[in-house]
């Protein structure tokens, strides 16, 4: 079992600066390194203050020459939004400074405002997407190639900076599209899940569907990796995990503003905070969540474990305007007990520190 830390760099108002934020992110990922942290994962947002990582691959080369020892992932670079020549590129950059420590998390998309600023339309999105997943295989793999689909063209094109691993680095594909997820089984790459702020009975239902679509190519899932991204916090603290709670929840607010064209702002980047219909309370969140004193987060995470099965845990820490030096105590909190007593419990070693 593997555990990550997931960043979405976060600005819930002007009470923070867009450096202030990048800043906490960088001493965050310095921290799980420390602390013993397999992954640090950056997301990619444009335009709204939801998230003000532009480019996860930047993150993953400023990071690889701060850490020593974690994976740096992108989680996720959208792959519409690219030129395929330039990503090839970048992806060879990256994984060569971070010595191989590249894990490249794509996805397709959901914001359409982004979209329009890209110009790029979003119903075209999962088409370019499975086309872009072509070119990254043969681009990555092959010293030349050339390549002519629907939406995306490349003439003979060589990659100069190859990446260190090979074939090439790890991929990870986010997406609740069955057919989508088939073709990441099929072709031996990683997936990454979430439940969001549902509970146990959802992880079920993420289970059953990554079984099934399994099967239908012939597999079990239990022999594919996937990853589960989680808010999870532990605390003797009551207010302190509502606060917590309340950045969770902002988080998610936002997102499905986004998500299904709803989103309002007074400037054009502040996006509105406003109750949505799919709104959980703090009550709700708590059962439904890994919150709770040490011992209570362990035994929810080790039950999420038994249900979903997944190789890999994520666990968001810049959410919202949580306080930074609480978010810092709570990552040295779970490298040094709580992940521990989770490998403990599955009967296997923890991960050492880094000196």
């Amino acid at each position: 079992m593997e555990f990550g830390i997931f960043i979405l760099m976060q600005q819930r108002g002007y009470h923070q600066s867009s450096a202030e934020v990048l800043d906490c992110a960088v001493e965050q990922t310095v921290l799980a390194d420390q602390a013993g942290f397999d992954n640090a994962w950056y997301a990619e947002h444009h335009f709204s203050n939801y998230g003000l990582g532009a480019s996860p691959l930047m993150m993953v080369a400023h990071m690889a020459g701060l850490t020593k020892r974690i994976r740096l992932g992108t989680g996720v670079c959208i792959l519409p939004m690219y030129s395929p020549a330039r990503l090839l590129s970048e992806i060879g950059f990256a994984d060569t400074l971070s010595k191989g420590r590249l894990d490249l998390g794509v996805g397709s998309g959901y914001q359409k405002f982004e979209f329009d600023r890209f110009g790029v339309d979003i119903a075209e999105a999962p088409a370019i997407f499975h086309e872009f997943l072509d070119i990254l295989r043969l681009g990555l793999t092959e010293r030349a190639f050339s390549y002519a689909g629907k939406h995306l063209r490349m003439p003979l094109t060589s990659i100069s900076m190859r990446t260190l691993q090979t074939p090439m680095p790890p991929i990870w594909i986010t997406s609740a599209n069955a057919q989508t997820q088939a073709r990441a089984i099929r072709e031996g790459h990683n997936l990454f899940v979430t439940a969001l702020l549902n509970g146990p009975q959802r992880l079920q239902e993420i289970r059953d569907q990554l079984a099934g679509v399994a099967a239908g190519e012939g597999r079990s899932i239990d022999d594919c990796r996937f990853a589960m991204l989680r808010c999870a916090y532990a605390s003797d603290n009551a207010a302190e995990i509502d606060s917590y709670l309340d950045s969770a929840r902002y988080s998610r607010r936002i997102s499905e503003a986004l998500k299904y064209r709803r989103a309002q702002s007074d400037d054009g980047f502040l996006v509105r905070e406003e109750p949505s219909p799919n709104d959980l309370s703090f009550e709700q969140m708590r059962a439904n969540l890994p919150v709770g004193s040490v011992n209570q987060v362990v035994d929810k995470m080790l039950a999420e474990i038994s249900i979903l099965k997944p190789k890999h845990i994520a666990i968001q820490t810049q959410i919202g305007d949580f306080d930074h030096r609480t978010m810092m105590r709570q990552i040295e909190l779970w490298g040094s007990r709580i992940i521990p007593d989770i490998q403990k419990a599955l009967g296997v070693a923890a991960p050492r520190a880094a000196a």
